[in-house]
């Protein structure tokens, strides 16, 4: 049963990825420097020093340019392969008492493939956010989102399993909302 939850964590913080890349990594490396996580062997660097002020600095630049939506648009075009890598260093560093084959395998498809897909969504979401000048809205929403459910699931491991269950209902409800605009 650990190991089941410590895969839904990984993913599901692989999930909040697609809100923000830099955030859940950077609130995963202050939990675990202030020890109230562990991470599998070999992750510990998400705690250190230099980890933190890297993922510090890559948070603050995110942030700011997804409030200023001509930058944004430049981000665009790098996020998606970083969410993917970041999603599979977060699934990575919380799975570790199986065959590395099979870790890294469920780090690279499920890790990697939950946080394109959650990004893809939220990219999706800010192309119609922008041609309605909601942009602000919706930035602050993935702030909240990608601050808040790390967190939570910190303290409440068992919310990891109900956001996986939420996120794949949020990507299906935005698709069709979107599919109905364009038709």
């Amino acid at each position: 049963m650990e190991t089941v939850l410590a895969i839904c964590i990984g993913l599901a913080l692989s999930a909040t990825v697609g809100f923000r890349i830099f955030t859940p990594l950077l609130i995963t490396g202050i939990f675990e420097r202030v020890d109230w996580i562990t991470l599998t062997e070999g992750f510990n660097w998400l705690g250190s020093t230099p980890a933190l002020i890297a993922f510090g600095a890559a948070t603050f630049f995110e942030v700011a340019v997804n409030y200023i939506p001509a930058l944004g648009s430049f981000m665009k075009v790098i996020a998606t392969p970083i969410a993917a890598i970041a999603g599979v260093l977060l699934t990575a560093s919380f799975i570790g008492d199986m065959s590395p084959f099979l870790e890294w395998s469920i780090a690279i498809i499920g890790g990697g493939g939950i946080a394109t897909a959650s990004h893809t969504a939220v990219t999706a979401v800010k192309g119609v956010s922008e041609a309605a000048f909601l942009s602000p809205a919706v930035a602050v929403a993935e702030d909240a989102t990608a601050t808040l459910v790390p967190i939570a699931i910190f303290l409440i491991p068992v919310l990891a399993i109900v956001f996986l269950l939420l996120v794949p209902l949020l990507i299906i409800f935005f698709y069709n909302k979107r599919k109905q605009r364009i038709a």
